[in-house]
């Protein structure tokens, strides 16, 4: 009699995605709509199963029944011991078929494989901003609210967003920043700061504009990119109405109507206010001179400078005079040019 063949690879019905193992595919009934006739009587949550309720209410109790052998931090659920022990071992058993990276849980597998995909399921009801995961909606949500739900026990200052809590605490107990880039020695206080850090290095960029093809290091860039596209102008200065593609042109242009000049040269003491207007005005205190003309040599402190100077070489004029149509290469040699037709006044 011929031996039944073991069964290799397990489906979700409903999403299709394939486990190795059925007692993987089980979790994921929490992932797809599904009556919920169990409620937990402390808090009100609901669940499709009788013993997720035991276990749920567990946390209210404070009970820890299952402890890592490693380290001896206790859990309230068996499951989170299990995903908790990977951190020793190094074991990341869910792989993004697209990219192969590997995740500690499905849940992280399935988030992360939004960011090729695009979706973002979960909508704010009052703006109408999607995002990729429930947890980004509901921080997100704050912002309409003004809630700041996460407090700090020594000083009493609220923030909207745990992980700047976990930050901020660091202040009062003196914790060196613990996530360190190996390659310059800069530290930083989260694991995602680092990540984003060593881009800088490897100069990786894996968010692709689809439009025009331009690479990002962050995908909140790729974000802010694609409004010059789509013309849209997010940013509203809530002083004048005028809007701005990104909130980094909002922040320096409200500055124009409050006067504040943030960025100080501490060599002259003169304030900008934009951080790269100052580091433009220390390379005339350095001499420093990075843009460097291909065609004859010259070097330059500001990119700008130097795309003027090479329209000495392509004979380049941009800025036409409206009314005789003669064209400068610069816009000041266009404005003195005007007085000729003025009879030396500007127009307004």
């Amino acid at each position: 009699m011929l031996k039944e063949k073991r069964k290799t690879s397990y489906d979700c019905d409903t999403c299709k995605m394939s486990f190795s193992q059925e007692d993987n595919l089980t979790p994921r009934d929490n992932f797809h709509p599904r009556e919920k006739p169990y409620h937990c009587d402390i808090y009100g949550k609901s669940f499709s199963r009788n013993y997720h309720v035991i276990t749920h209410k567990s946390i209210h109790k404070g009970e820890k029944s299952y402890h890592c052998d490693v380290c001896s931090k206790s859990f309230s659920r068996n499951r989170d011991l299990t995903r908790h022990k990977r951190i020793h071992t190094g074991e990341k058993p869910y792989q993004c078929d697209i990219c192969g990276k590997s995740y500690y849980t499905s849940s992280d597998l399935i988030k992360h494989k939004r960011v090729h995909t695009g979706e973002k399921p979960y909508q704010c009801d009052v703006c109408g901003k999607a995002f990729s995961q429930t947890g980004k909606l509901i921080t997100h949500k704050y912002i309409h609210t003004g809630e700041k739900p996460y407090c700090c026990d020594i000083c009493g200052k609220s923030f909207s967003q745990v992980c700047n809590l976990t930050t901020h605490k660091r202040i009062h107990s003196e914790e060196e920043p613990y996530h360190h880039c190996n390659i310059c020695g800069k530290s930083f206080p989260r694991k995602g700061d680092l990540t984003r850090h060593l881009r800088i290095h490897t100069g990786e960029k894996p968010y692709p504009c689809e439009i025009c093809g331009k690479s990002f290091t962050q995908n909140s860039d790729l974000t802010k990119h694609k409004h010059i596209h789509t013309g849209e102008k997010p940013y509203q200065c809530d002083i004048c109405n005028e809007s701005f593609s990104y909130p980094s042109n909002l922040t320096s242009h409200i500055r124009s109507h409050t006067g504040e000049k943030p960025y100080n040269c501490d060599i002259c003491n003169k304030s900008f206010s934009r951080s790269n207007n100052l580091t433009r005005h220390l390379r005339v205190h350095s001499g420093e001179k990075l843009y460097l003309c291909e065609v004859c040599g010259k070097s330059f402190s500001e990119s700008s400078v130097l795309n003027t100077h090479k329209r000495v070489h392509t004979g380049e004029k941009p800025f036409p005079c409206d009314i005789c149509g003669k064209s400068f290469t610069i816009s000041s040699c266009l404005s003195r040019h005007k007085r000729i037709h003025t009879g030396g006044k500007s127009r307004g």
